[in-house]
């Protein structure tokens, strides 16, 4: 099939390529023009047959936004648009209404893969109707991994993005859980060799992950970590995760602990420790570190 791709950078230009590899003719538009097939969407939607297809791949809010409200206008009826970026799911709704009134499909999907999806696929989590999902549906078998397993239709608009969502707050928790068993590994005297232990427990272990791969990959570039600052930014989807918690009152206590791990780092001399310090100095005479 034909496939227009709008923004080509480290996830887009990789999809471009597994897409390509699979026998699809893909047109991409990158605001680069060193990495653009076409210079315009105009011209992207020009090079593709009807009914078109087009997967948008830029960043969550006013740029897919943009991208959207520019392709409602280029596009006709019997078309589809996917949103591959991590938008909000309550995004999804007013993107198909929108596009739906201009009789235009729309499916959302999450994508996880990162930098290794070319070779090894991308996890894909799609929603939309059975329809529009179909006409998409050689672009989603192109890019999953090998096998039975690795994509699902989630279900309605928004599925795909909120399962996406989901899955990024597990990964915030697991993270932080092999983030403080280094921490605490590293801080005794007894044990002389944390790189090790971590590679030890790629085999044969109940915390065996691809995560924990790529931790002691990151031990073998550096052991200690000596070039890293302690400082880690987050892109959104754990405080939805959190919010949609709220919303629908499911406790996640491991989920929003990681999340606030996450505010913490970006302290260099954190308030709260510095009332934590002057109570414990009041009612019990701890000690406190002077500046």
């Amino acid at each position: 099939m034909e496939l227009g791709l709008v923004g080509l950078g480290k996830m887009g230009g990789n999809m471009r390529e597994r897409i390509r590899r699979a026998g699809h003719t893909v047109f991409g538009y990158d605001r680069n023009p060193d990495v653009a097939d076409v210079h315009s969407l105009e011209e992207l939607v020009g090079k593709l047959r009807g009914p078109r297809v087009v997967w948008v791949m830029v960043p969550a809010g006013e740029p897919t936004q943009s991208t959207i409200d520019q392709l409602a206008e280029l596009l006709e009826p019997g078309d589809v648009v996917v949103d591959g970026g991590n938008s909000r799911w309550t995004d999804d709704e007013r993107h198909a209404e929108e596009l739906a009134a201009k009789g235009i499909g729309f499916v959302d999907c999450g994508v996880s893969g990162g930098v290794w999806g070319l070779e090894n696929g991308y996890a894909l989590m799609y929603g939309g109707d059975k329809e529009n999902v179909a006409k998409v549906q050689p672009v989603f078998d192109a890019l999953k991994p090998e096998g039975d397993f690795g994509s699902v239709h989630a279900g309605k608009v928004g599925a795909g993005h909120f399962a996406k969502m989901v899955h990024n707050g597990i990964e915030y928790a697991m993270m932080q859980a092999y983030a403080e068993g280094w921490e605490l590994l590293e801080k005794v005297d007894s044990v002389t060799d944390v790189r090790e232990v971590f590679r030890s427990w790629q085999e044969g272990t109940v915390i065996r992950s691809w995560l924990l791969d790529l931790a002691v990959n990151a031990l073998d570039d550096d052991e200690h970590l000596d070039k890293l600052r302690g400082y880690a930014q987050d892109s959104g989807e754990g405080r939805w995760t959190v919010e949609a918690a709220i919303d629908h009152a499911v406790p996640l206590p491991a989920i929003t602990a990681s999340l606030f791990a996450r505010f913490a780092s970006r302290q260099e001399d954190s308030p709260q420790m510095k009332m934590i310090a002057a109570l414990r100095n009041q009612f019990g005479g701890h000690a406190v570190e002077k500046k």
